[in-house]
């Protein structure tokens, strides 16, 4: 079934700056390509925005003609996979080792997974018109657990924009160039063994905390451990990722959420959006306990409800605070 034409009008396009200054390199064919036409309504744009922390994330890049690319870690080597938009469905085209993987994968990437019956947007006004509003919208199922879990870890208890300006300085310098006919900049998230070796003044210059980077560290010692989640149910992989010290409810939330496609996902101690969910759903603040009990109906979607009422509400809704710390380098 083709794309609606709605998803094809909204593939993104990196605002002025967001492009890297170095150009991508000679054309160099592909080494697989594809063409993806799913059953359902499919907003590619949406689908994927969780999955792109900020516009300079160094794993993405937007070309010029709309296209999205993406470096990402295969178990046959990186590859880069890119995606674009037309009519008779999403055209990917894939470079490097893991170049099969990666085309193979892109049906989970943009919620071939996700089964939303059973989704009853009619429970709540704001719910209907939103999800009427977007009715593309899909879990994706990364499979990249690393590429997850790491900028989770990165983003507790800090402000979004120093987790992302970690993210992409540690990226940046430990990260493989991507293949294929892409700017030098793009790269290839690093293996569990280098964040496992990481050295403490690479931390530090990131700004990253002793506490979020043993946590890190704690992980990639179990990386293959965490890497099998993407084969088993979803109650036995969070238990999994909490046996982590350092890692908690609102971590593996954001983890399942975009690596393992839980369409029930909830974070769990994040603030700001149990404010976020109360105003949207009832006009008046709330906790954890009351996010979760506005919640309760659409059990099963939970996180289904929590992404249309972020894309909708967030722009409308009342700034509410303290803000998490600023994480400047360490010295």
């Amino acid at each position: 079934m083709p794309l609606d034409r709605a998803a094809s009008r909204e593939v993104p396009r990196d605002v002025p700056g967001d492009v890297p200054a170095d150009q991508p390199g000679p054309a160099e064919a592909p080494a697989r390509t594809d063409v993806y036409r799913p059953a359902h309504r499919l907003d590619v744009r949406r689908t994927l925005a969780p999955l792109r922390r900020g516009s300079g994330d160094p794993c993405w890049w937007t070309s010029p003609d709309g296209a999205v690319w993406q470096a990402t870690a295969t178990p046959d080597g990186p590859a880069t996979r890119r995606l674009a938009v037309h009519r008779d469905g999403v055209h990917v085209a894939a470079w490097g080792p893991g170049a099969e993987r990666a085309v193979a994968a892109v049906p989970d990437l943009l919620g071939a997974r996700d089964d939303p019956s059973g989704f009853d947007a009619s429970l709540h006004p704001v719910v209907r018109d939103a999800h009427r509003r977007l009715p593309g919208l899909r879990v994706p199922f990364a499979g990249d657990v690393l590429a997850s879990l790491v900028p989770a870890v990165l983003e507790q208890r800090v402000v979004g924009i120093d987790a992302r300006a970690a993210w992409r300085r540690l990226v940046t310098r430990h990260g493989e160039r991507a293949p294929g006919p892409v700017p030098a900049s793009l790269r290839v998230p690093p293996p569990w063994s280098v964040w496992a070796a990481m050295p403490v003044w690479e931390w530090r210059q990131a700004g990253v905390d002793h506490q979020r980077s043993s946590t890190v560290q704690r992980a990639a010692a179990v990386g293959r451990r965490l890497d099998e989640t993407v084969t088993m149910p979803l109650p036995d992989a969070r238990r999994r990722f909490l046996a982590v010290r350092g890692i908690g409810p609102w971590t593996v939330a954001e983890t399942t959420a975009r690596a393992l496609g839980d369409a029930d996902a909830v974070s769990v101690g994040d603030f700001h959006l149990a404010h976020l969910v109360g105003w949207a759903l009832t006009g008046h603040r709330t906790d954890d306990d009351g996010m979760l009990a506005l919640l309760e109906p659409w059990r099963g979607h939970r996180q289904r409800v929590v992404r249309l009422l972020e894309i909708t509400q967030a722009s409308q809704a009342p700034r509410f605070g303290p803000r998490s710390p600023r994480a400047l380098p360490l010295r």
